[in-house]
Parts: C-alpha cells; sequence; structure tokens
C-alpha cells in the first residue's frame, strides 16, 4: 500500500528457543524480552548497513505491552555497533495507541495481538483465561475456525478480491468455538478406532457403560449423554465415501460439513454431546477417555460487498 520493499527474515525457531531457554516463565518485559529484542534487532540493524541504510526501527515501539526503555536501550547498543540510529519515537503518547486502532481498522489491518512469542502468548491466554489455539493443529490438517490456517485462508481471499477490484468487508463475529485435545476409545482394554464429531464434549476425561438404545440412526451409551454412529451413517448424511475410520480421522472433510451431520443428526443447536463415529457399534462394556475444550472466542469473516 506503501511502495515499501519488503524483506523476510528467516523464521529461525529453534536458535530463537535456544537462546531463551530458562526464560520460559519471564514475565512480559523481562529478560527473555531482552534476549529477544537483542537477537532481533542485530539482524535487523546487520540487514540495514548491507543496505546502506543509516537508521532502523521496530513495529514493537507500537506495543503497549513492550517497554519502550528495554526497546531503546537494546536498539541503541547494536546501532552503536553498525554505525547507524536507532529511531525510538513513542508511538503510544497522545492517544497514539487508539489512533493505531482507528487507522489499522480503516484499512482492513491484521493486527496480532501478541509479539510472536509462544512463552508470551501462553501466559497472556492464560490470564484471559482462554485457549491458546494458535499453538496448536490437529493431526488431520482439517481448517478449524479461527485457527491460523483459517486466518491464512481468509487474508488470501482478502488479496485475490483486491486484485480483482472487489469490494468486501471484513466483520467480526462472536461465537462457540471448540478444539479436541485427545480421544480414546477401548474395548475389553483394545483401542480402536474413532472419529468424534466438532463440538463433542464429555463432562469429565473418562467414563465407561454400554449401548443401551438405538433410536433411528443415533445409538445411545447409558453414560453422559454419549452417542454413536456408524461410519456407513457417516458417508450417507455427509454424502461421502469413506472406506475406514483411519481414512476419516486422517482425511476428514471441511470443519462446517462435519457440523451439519452433527446437525442433521441432534436437532438441539446447543448440544454438546460426545458423537462418536466407528465401524460398528461395539455390544461389549465401553472405555471413553476424551479431552476437549469449548470456548467463547471472536473470529474474522469477509463479506462482497455489491
Amino acid at each position: 500500500m506503501l511502495g515499501i520493499e519488503l524483506i523476510e527474515g528467516e523464521y529461525d525457531t529453534h536458535n530463537w528457543l535456544e537462546v531463551v531457554r530458562g526464560f520460559e516463565k519471564e514475565p512480559e518485559k523481562g529478560a527473555r524480552c531482552a534476549i529477544c529484542f537483542d537477537r532481533r534487532f542485530e539482524i535487523t540493524a546487520k540487514k540495514a548497513y548491507e543496505l546502506g541504510e543509516k537508521s532502523f526501527t521496530s513495529t514493537l515501539l507500537t506495543s503497549p505491552k513492550k517497554s519502550l526503555k528495554q526497546l531503546k536501550h537494546a536498539g541503541d547498543a547494536l546501532g552503536e555497533k553498525f554505525g547507524i540510529s536507532f529511531l525510538a519515537p513513542d508511538f503510544r503518547k497522545a492517544s497514539g495507541t487508539q489512533e493505531q486502532n482507528i487507522l489499522a481498522k480503516k484499512d482492513a489491518l491484521y493486527r496480532q495481538d501478541y509479539c510472536g512469542c509462544l512463552f508470551g502468548l501462553t501466559m497472556q491466554r492464560e490470564q484471559q483465561q482462554k485457549l491458546a489455539d494458535e499453538l496448536f493443529s490437529p493431526l488431520s490438517k482439517q481448517i478449524q475456525p479461527e485457527s491460523i490456517e483459517a486466518r491464512i485462508e481468509l487474508y488470501e481471499k482478502r488479496w485475490e478480491y483486491e486484485e480483482k477490484n472487489i469490494t468486501y468487508k471484513i466483520v467480526k463475529e462472536r461465537f462457540l468455538n471448540w478444539r479436541q485435545l485427545s480421544g480414546q476409545l477401548k474395548v475389553k482394554k483394545e483401542t480402536l478406532p474413532v472419529h468424534f464429531l466438532p463440538y463433542s464434549t464429555l463432562k469429565s476425561s473418562y467414563s465407561r457403560g454400554k449401548i443401551d438404545v438405538k433410536i433411528n440412526q443415533l445409538y445411545y451409551m447409558n453414560r453422559d449423554e454419549i452417542k454413536f454412529i456408524t461410519l456407513e451413517t457417516y458417508n450417507e448424511l455427509g454424502e461421502t465415501n469413506y472406506k475406514t475410520i483411519k481414512e476419516l480421522i486422517y482425511t476428514p472433510p471441511t470443519f462446517e460439513s462435519e457440523v451439519k451431520i452433527r446437525q442433521k443428526l441432534i436437532f438441539n443447536a446447543y448440544d454438546l454431546s460426545c458423537l462418536l463415529v466407528v465401524d460398528s457399534i461395539p455390544t461389549q462394556k465401553i472405555e471413553i477417555l476424551y479431552q476437549s475444550h469449548v470456548y467463547e472466542d471472536v473470529k474474522e469473516v469477509i463479506h462482497k460487498i455489491s
């Protein structure tokens, strides 16, 4: 938008983890931040020197969660090392933070709400009593709501619209999000292949019982509101053709299509019962070990404007 060339630095996670080892529990503005600034600023200052520039700066100066004194100390030291100056204006004073938000919203810019540090993010999410869902993705590679992959999809769509001169608007929606952490089904101590549908939850992480009754396509276990369907039923409702549960686990359809399958089986839109897909319905005692997380969340949605 501003005609400024972007040079992407190496995303050097391994070496970064090594240099901050032992400082994982440091608070925001603590020693880990200073180590990180020294490392990132040195790479930036070196590149600026190689390009023949006379100064360098950092977007971290705009963050109310960072110490201006700490940033300036790191920047000045490395500027002196390479013979260039570090620009450190206070972008936050005189309602600067609010002005940033207004300008970012005007141009529909993505604003990440943490600096990129996985340890800082974990502590921030714990304080907010939220799940740090930016840090994990399912083995299935299914794109889940408000995941990193979903955000990338949205901004790729935005680039497409801009290239085609399509008018669009990005709006925010509050919704109930869900992540599965782990799931296991045992019959007579043998682990069987199983797929859990989205928004499955369990009161505790363990339950056991037997199939009690079948009503329409659902098989009901006699404890904890747990329900089963066969892979055949899943294929019928989802218009899919999976041959095995393992195939379904590792190459599932979209999250949205699985939610529709759930809605066809359970008409209560607020139901959070555990719903399992199996090759065949167990006739003996069942054990289920399961962990998931449901939480309020906010996601961005892009709309064409005609």
